[in-house]
């Protein structure tokens, strides 16, 4: 569905100075340094994947993704989508996508959603018949109600955000570009942004890249997620093999039943935070079931999880690695 090869987005940024005479200067001989947004990235995505693209800000990954939609040309590569060239901007290539970006909207102020919704079924040319059925479902799974017809400014951000995916998904797009679609909402609506994203993907088949910074987000909805940073990729596969390839322990939660003395937990195993009632160990994944079986022969334990580490920490340890990495290539160069 989305084959990118050798992708390049390189921008020349003026730069000067502050004062009157470095103006002056940089109004005749203007200097200029190359910022690379993207450089050379790959990667393809099978039809009705989810797929979590990630990295820090300033990574790239707006860029690709507006390059992908047809807003941007690339300064080198090949990007197809669904075996439409996006820079040309076909109309059926149009017609096959959406682009939400959390902190953009297409909705008019001024008047209700559904007057943006006929908007755009008259511009994507969308049957009546077929705008009123899928116009239904977006509105039933959404649960809006009535908030289509109430003026877009009395609207939550929440509210907005619902109208906003239905506005995009009139046409029935079948690739969902997705940039920080839940940015500014709260836990309960985030919840209901991903289900509604889940269960828009199951239904209709429709190829899904999302960003976002948070994590839960992306472990909700992506089993895939492909990682750049400084315009170039560091990891592309699974999340479980990432937790695993950078930080191969489990964090395992003890409840205490009864005090217990904190200076003697440091014999079972590293201690990432101890607090009245609990504490929380990292322990390497061969030695869980010695160190579970030790702390329960030995500790009043009331209850225990095993997890993963954090995926803030695990992707916050891959940036780290990527960039001590880079930083020899960028010196020879």
């Amino acid at each position: 569905m989305i084959s990118v090869k050798g992708l390049k987005k390189h921008y020349q940024v003026k730069q000067r100075p502050p004062g009157l005479a470095a103006a002056l200067t940089a109004l005749f001989s203007p200097q200029t340094k190359t910022v690379k947004a993207v450089d050379g990235i790959d990667f393809d995505i099978e039809p009705g994947a989810r797929v979590g693209f990630l990295g820090p800000n300033g990574a790239g990954k707006t860029t690709t993704l507006k390059v992908l939609s047809g807003l941007l040309y690339q300064s080198d590569g090949s990007v197809t989508v669904d075996g439409h060239v996006p820079q040309r901007r076909d109309a059926a290539f149009l017609k096959k996508i959406m682009l939400v970006m959390g902190q953009k909207q297409q909705l008019l102020w001024d008047l209700p959603p559904s007057e943006t919704f006929e908007l755009n079924r008259a511009i994507y040319e969308v049957p009546r018949p077929a705008f009123d059925q899928r116009l239904a479902e977006l509105t039933e799974l959404l649960e809006l109600g009535d908030l289509v017809n109430k003026p877009t400014r009395t609207l939550s951000l929440g509210e907005r955000m619902k109208c906003e995916l239905v506005a995009a998904l009139v046409h029935g797009p079948r690739v969902l570009f997705m940039d920080e679609p839940t940015i500014g909402l709260d836990v309960s609506m985030q919840v209901v942004m991903r289900d509604f994203i889940r269960r828009y993907n199951e239904k209709y088949g429709a190829t899904l890249i999302l960003t976002s910074h948070y994590m839960d987000d992306v472990a909700a909805l992506c089993p895939r997620v492909i990682v750049i940073d400084k315009g170039q990729l560091s990891y592309d596969g699974s999340l479980e093999a990432l937790a695993k390839k950078v930080r191969p322990e489990k964090r395992v939660t003890f409840r205490w039943s009864s005090a217990v003395d904190p200076e003697v937990l440091s014999r079972f195993g590293r201690v990432v935070s101890s607090q009245a009632g609990e504490a929380v160990f990292q322990l390497p994944q061969a030695s869980v079931k010695d160190a579970v079986g030790k702390v329960l022969a030995t500790l009043p334990v009331a209850d225990l999880t095993v997890e993963n580490p954090p995926l803030e920490e695990v992707m916050s340890e891959l940036f780290s690695r990527s960039r001590a990495a880079q930083k020899p290539v960028e010196a020879a160069s």
